[in-house]
Order: C-alpha cells, then structure tokens, then sequence
C-alpha cells in the first residue's frame, strides 16, 4: 500500500506540474514620445525680455549716471537685443515725486538718454530706440517714503514691437 501511495503521490505532483500552463511574457509597452512642455517663457517675447533679461534699471537721488548694477542689466539687455533684431524699444526716464514737474521730466529725459546712449554703444542700433521723459507723472510705487522713491528713480526699457507672440 505503501508503494502505492508514493506512486500515487508522484503521479499527482506531475499532473500539477503538467497541468499549469507556461506563463506567456507579458508584451513589452512601446514607449510613447514625451513631448516638453517649454519651462519659462517663450524666447523672444516681451515676458522674456523682462524676466529672463531685466527691464528696468535705477537710478541714485538727483543722479542719471549708470550705476554697475544699472550697467549689468543693460549688457543682458544689449545682448538680448542683438539677438533679436527686429525688435524696437522705448526706454522711458522717471523720477520720484521730489522736485517740480519741470526738472523731474528733465531728470527722466537724461535717465532715458543714458540708458538709450549705453544701449547703443553696446551695439544696439540706434533707429530701434526711442526715448521719453515721465518724470514723476508714472511712479511704481505712489507712497511717499525712501523706499518708494528708489524704485520710482528708473529708466525703464518696453518692447514696442517685433517681439515674438
């Protein structure tokens, strides 16, 4: 009986073993093309310029002179430009709210002018800029403190057309 049940046993475990189907390899997926999504700003338009760049610089109290940091963000700038050439820009001059109407537009007529004027002797072509004066009719900040003033002392460089959409 004893060889009986051993046989027996052996049979069961080979028709198990015979009875389980081979597992078929599961298809390896074609893996689909990823497509990137750009990050940041399309190259050549205005939010690229601005953020990628610096569109404004500053100025010290009563001062059109550029400083280094001034001067730093117009060679991005010139640079920018240079790749771009059919871009066309307006650098408008401001001031803060201190002094009269009067000197503060001509105080923001030098700002432009330097900026425009360091702009083209970095290679940007002077037919592509234009400069105004808003004195202090545009500040960015309207509080009357030292804070605000600083930054309302600014030359400030706008893409006026050829950029990319």
């Amino acid at each position: 009986m004893r060889k009986f049940l051993i046989a027996t046993a052996a049979v069961a475990s080979l028709a198990a073993c015979a009875s389980r189907p081979e597992p078929t390899p599961t298809p390896t997926p074609t893996p689909t093309p990823q497509v990137e999504t750009p990050q940041g700003p399309v190259p050549g338009s205005v939010e690229d310029f601005r953020v990628s760049v610096g569109d404004r610089v500053f100025f010290g109290y009563d001062r059109f002179d550029l400083s280094a940091e001034a001067r730093s963000v117009l060679e991005r700038q010139a640079a920018w430009l240079r790749q771009y050439p059919n871009v066309r820009i307006l650098v408008a001059g401001n001031a803060d709210e201190r002094g009269t109407r009067e000197y503060n537009l001509a105080l923001g007529a030098r700002r432009a002018a330097a900026v425009r004027d360091y702009l083209v002797s970095l290679g940007v072509a002077a037919n592509r800029t234009e400069t105004v004066s808003y004195g202090k009719e545009r500040p960015l900040d309207p509080r009357t403190n030292e804070e605000a003033w600083s930054v309302n002392r600014n030359g400030h460089t706008q893409i006026v057309s050829g950029a990319v959409s």
